[in-house]
């Protein structure tokens, strides 16, 4: 990104969940934009207490611990430290992980990363475990939450892993007819708008209606931070105007600049 460049005057609006926007927000804000947070989804804490015991009692038994996401790491660890008092307990179980923010949660529990594709996504995640060489008759848990699509466990299976899955939290879409952001953005519009994941690209296209913009608004565009998202956009009907080159915040804030950005 130009550092001689910024999003001064600039709206833009980001699709995350409330309490995961905020960081996406401050470095926005930090650029000049003004920001308006949509918060399509909702996501909460739901573990199958039975599944969790069962889990938790054979732990010591995994080669590998698999994260798809920062809300995999804080609730799974959350219940964690409910039951045990020491990381220790862990023992070797070896941590694999898909995303900056998911990496950054777990490295601040001053843990080792030992699997991290550069490209986050679930095949790469899978792909790169299975360039470990450790898979063959090896015990991995995949934590969840329930709108996780199967295809990481099943390209593990089939490189003969015994794969168990604990979900950990739930992912609900937020209606937004009624709401003050949604009213806000129908009548203003926005530069661009920010889609982070599959499902709240999803869930926007689903409440068309809801944020069908006014004659005198801004039409936005649409930036997506990877394949997988741009997919689901493009299944909906949403335009992909532009796409991070590189996984995580860091690429979609750039990507964003050199599509909107301003020079001084």
């Amino acid at each position: 990104m130009s550092p001689h460049r910024s999003l001064t005057g600039k709206r833009v609006v980001v699709t995350r969940t409330r309490e995961q926007a905020s960081e996406l927000a401050t470095r926005l804000s930090a650029l000049g934009a003004e920001v308006l947070e949509l918060p399509v989804l909702r996501i909460t804490k739901e573990i199958d207490k039975q599944s969790l015991a069962d889990v938790l009692l054979e732990l010591g038994s995994y080669d590998w611990i698999v994260f798809t996401s920062a809300n995999g790491v804080r609730y799974f660890f959350e219940e964690f430290f409910r039951i045990f008092d020491d990381i220790r307990s862990l023992g070797l179980l070896r941590m694999a992980c898909v995303g900056e923010g998911t990496a950054r949660r777990i490295t601040e529990l001053h843990l080792k990363i030992e699997c991290q594709p550069p490209v986050a996504t679930a095949d790469a995640l899978a792909d790169a475990l299975i360039e470990t060489g450790s898979l063959d008759s090896g015990k991995v848990l995949v934590i969840t939450g329930n709108l996780n699509r199967d295809a990481l466990v099943r390209k593990l299976e089939a490189a003969r892993a015994i794969v168990d899955t604990l979900q950990v939290y739930k992912t609900e879409k937020v209606d937004l007819t009624d709401t003050a952001a949604a009213r806000e953005f129908r009548e203003l519009g926005a530069d661009a708008i920010l889609f982070a994941s599959s499902s709240s690209a999803e869930s926007y296209a689903e409440q068309a209606a809801a944020l069908r913009l006014g004659a005198g608004a801004r039409r936005p565009i649409h930036g997506s931070i990877g394949p997988q998202t741009s997919a689901t956009m493009k299944q909906h009907k949403l335009s992909v105007d532009f796409e991070t080159p590189a996984p995580g915040f860091d690429g979609l804030i750039d990507a964003l600049v050199a599509q909107i950005g301003t020079a001084p």
